[in-house]
C-alpha cells in the first residue's frame, strides 16, 4: 500500500498544481495514480484526509530540505545561510509550503491542519515549523545559539511574506551578518 499511497499523493500534488483544491476530483486523482477510487478512499478516508496527507507531505519535504542545507557545509554561517535561502525558495515554489510557513491559507488549497486534530501527529503551523527548523539547526550546530538559528528563519520568512522585486533580494549572507553583528547601543545608557 505504500506505493499506492505515494502515487496518490503525487497525483494529488500534480492536480493541485494544475487547479484549485475544490476543483480537484477524487476520481481523477485515483485514475492518475493508476489505482481504483476505492483504494484512494481506503487509504485516506476521503478528500479531507488526502488533503491532510498532502499538507503533511509538503511539511516533511520542506524539513528534509532544511536537513540537506545543514549537511551542505562545515561552515556555520554557510549552513544558516543555506537554510534561509532554502526557506525562501521552497515557499516561493510550493504554495502549500508557503501557507504552512506563513499561516496564510486560501480557498485554492486543502484545509489548513487543525490543531491537535490527530493524536500522535504534531500540529503544523508557522510556529511549529520555525521551532522544528530551530531545533534541527541547534542540534546540527551545537555552538550556535538557538535564538540565532530561529532568527535566520524568521528573517527569511519576511522575504516570503513581503517579497522584493526580481534581482532586489538581499543575500541571506547579508541577513546573517545583521543577526550576528554586535549591537552598537548595547550598554550605552
Amino acid at each position: 500500500m505504500a506505493a499506492a499511497r505515494e502515487s496518490l499523493l503525487e497525483a494529488a500534488g500534480a492536480a493541485l498544481a494544475a487547479r484549485a483544491w475544490p476543483a480537484v476530483r477524487m476520481v481523477e486523482v485515483a485514475a492518475a495514480a493508476g489505482v481504483s477510487r476505492q483504494t484512494l478512499y481506503n487509504e485516506f478516508g476521503g478528500k479531507a484526509g488526502l488533503g491532510r496527507a498532502l499538507v503533511r507531505r509538503e511539511a516533511d519535504w520542506y524539513l528534509r530540505g532544511v536537513d540537506r542545507a545543514l549537511e551542505g557545509s562545515q561552515d556555520t554561517a554557510e549552513r544558516l545561510t543555506a537554510i534561509a535561502e532554502w526557506t525562501v525558495r521552497a515557499a516561493r515554489a510550493r504554495p502549500l509550503v508557503r501557507a504552512l510557513l506563513t499561516g496564510s491559507w486560501n480557498g485554492g488549497l486543502p484545509a489548513p491542519p487543525a490543531r491537535g486534530a490527530r493524536p500522535g501527529q504534531p500540529a503544523l503551523g508557522p510556529g511549529e515549523l520555525v521551532r522544528a527548523v530551530r531545533d534541527r539547526a541547534s542540534a546540527a550546530l551545537p555552538a550556535e545559539p538557538a535564538q540565532r538559528c530561529e532568527l535566520v528563519v524568521r528573517l527569511a520568512l519576511s522575504y516570503v511574506v513581503a517579497p522584493t522585486g526580481p534581482g532586489e533580494e538581499p543575500s541571506a549572507a547579508a541577513l546573517l551578518g545583521l543577526v550576528s553583528a554586535p549591537n552598537p547601543t548595547a550598554g550605552a545608557r
